[in-house]
């Protein structure tokens, strides 16, 4: 099943069904209004939502519409929860060694999270407005889950039950405000503004033999100014797998309902595949010619994050966006 978020002026936006192929998609006011409505009665509501899916696929629903990506809002445009992880160690093992920083044996047994902000997140093809370059505007190609309400101290084995849509993400980071903050001691805040999801969120049936051990085994793929900058296979290299890090999210507090995990920045060992974020192509240049090269994001740049099935068919539409000059 296939699901997305409306623009209709409202904070929370209008739930609609949309067609296996992205072509049409439908209201169903009768059942849910919102994405998190239907989230908070998953159990009751999704057999109904299925049953209009599976017409909706066989032409027989005759109230249908052309499904329009630019009138999409994240799938939920705010959260009760947004924690994203660095299920990718190998990425978090680069970025320590470009700066000489021994990784300690703990980050291969035990996930990193961080929670970040989800009371507003933007659109799949709003412009990400930025106040200065100077940040180190980056983007930051992942995956994600929404689970429903999972209680406090769930096991890995069991967290699977409670995935019940996956979406693309792009995270949002602001480069030269992170070593500032960590140096405190106390975390992400300013270096990690507003993220944005994929238009779409599917159900993890919809991927078919490529959701295996709660992972995506499908390449990420990313255009940067129009060019292929990366396209890492995400089931390939993750160290923590979906579960785990749900598992990980929950041990000492229950997740509502509408509660999403990100992946963190898909990168594979095979640098062939190519990066999904400047920050690591950095630190390769960094690696081997012992300086960057590569520039951050500037006003005017721009990325899009996709993911085609073996066919090459679209999965969960695109995020397209653009940096733009914050003018508030």
């Amino acid at each position: 099943m296939k699901l997305a978020t409306y623009d209709n002026g409202r904070r929370d936006g209008q739930l609609m069904l949309v067609s296996k192929d992205l072509t049409k998609a439908m209201a169903v006011p009768a059942i849910a209004n919102t994405m998190q409505q239907l989230l908070d009665t998953w159990e009751l509501l999704q057999p109904q939502l299925q049953e209009l899916y599976e017409a909706l696929n066989t032409g027989l629903i005759d109230n249908a519409q052309a499904f329009d990506e630019m009138r999409c809002l994240s799938p939920l445009p705010r959260a009760y929860q947004w924690a994203d992880g660095s299920a990718y160690v190998n990425h978090v093992e680069l970025v320590r060694k470009a700066r000489g920083a021994q990784m300690p044996d703990t980050f291969w047994t035990d996930p990193l999270v961080y929670q970040g902000g989800s009371d507003c997140f933007i659109g799949p093809k709003a412009d990400i407005e930025m106040a200065s370059e100077a940040f180190g505007i980056d983007f930051e190609s992942e995956i994600a889950v929404i689970t429903d309400d999972v209680a406090m101290g769930v096991s890995a084995e069991d967290a699977e039950q409670h995935i019940k849509l996956l979406m693309l993400v792009n995270d949002v980071s602001l480069r030269n405000l992170i070593p500032g903050e960590l140096a405190k001691g106390f975390g992400f805040f300013q270096s990690k503004p507003s993220s944005a999801f994929s238009p779409v969120a599917v159900t993890p049936d919809e991927l078919g033999d490529k959701w295996l051990d709660s992972k995506v085994h499908l390449p990420l793929v990313t255009h940067f100014n129009g060019e292929l900058f990366g396209r890492p296979n995400a089931g390939v290299d993750m160290t923590f797998d979906f579960s785990q890090l749900v598992a990980h999210v929950a041990k000492t507090r229950p997740m509502a309902a509408g509660a999403i995990v990100g992946s963190g920045t898909i990168s594979n060992y095979d640098r062939s595949a190519g990066s999904s974020c400047l920050a690591e192509k950095r630190m390769l240049e960094t690696i081997e010619h012992g300086e960057a090269t590569t520039a951050f994001m500037h006003f005017g740049d721009t990325v899009r994050i996709e993911m085609f099935d073996e066919q090459d068919n679209s999965i969960f539409g695109s995020i397209d966006q653009k940096v733009v000059q914050y003018q508030g």
